[in-house]
């Protein structure tokens, strides 16, 4: 762990290079919510998807921003997910934390990398993504995606 400004940062791992370290608990449910969110990715569970998000929500990339403001429109902008994943065979996602940063008692920024698994079960190299996550009592939902390189 390292201190930043009086913010806490994690660092999980470096690209290419995972290290383990002894995680505290709040790291535990990151995970646990990050395998829930991928999972439902992969399967095409637009529902579930959508119940991972805090709302409103902002998804951002280089050349496209776009906010939605209720389940229904989470869920309509990951239709085209699914049907992505099965055209290359995708069936199952692993989320890599590479670093979390606690901004406040509720709101962490986590850096992941997504590592996908063919169903041939070979590692398909994956997107990178930061999220801003707010935690409450049902745990932590995505407010923001930041498409990372």
């Amino acid at each position: 762990m390292v201190s930043f400004a009086g913010k806490h940062v994690f660092r999980v791992g470096a690209p290419g290079r995972l290290r383990l370290v002894k995680a505290p608990t709040d790291l535990d449910d990151l995970t646990d919510f990050f395998d829930r969110y991928g999972s439902a990715l992969t399967r095409g569970d637009v529902t579930a998807v959508a119940g991972c998000y805090a709302l409103p929500g902002m998804v951002v990339a280089d050349s496209y921003s776009f906010t939605f403001t209720s389940p229904a429109a989470v869920a309509l902008s990951f239709l085209g997910a699914a049907p992505a994943y099965r055209e290359q065979q995708i069936v199952a996602a692993n989320a890599q934390l590479r670093e979390v940063q606690h901004l406040s008692k509720a709101l962490a920024m986590v850096a992941v990398e997504w590592e996908y698994l063919d169903s041939a079960g070979n590692a398909v190299p994956g997107e990178r993504y930061r999220y801003l996550l707010r935690s409450d009592a049902d745990g932590p939902r995505i407010t923001t995606v930041i498409a990372t390189h």
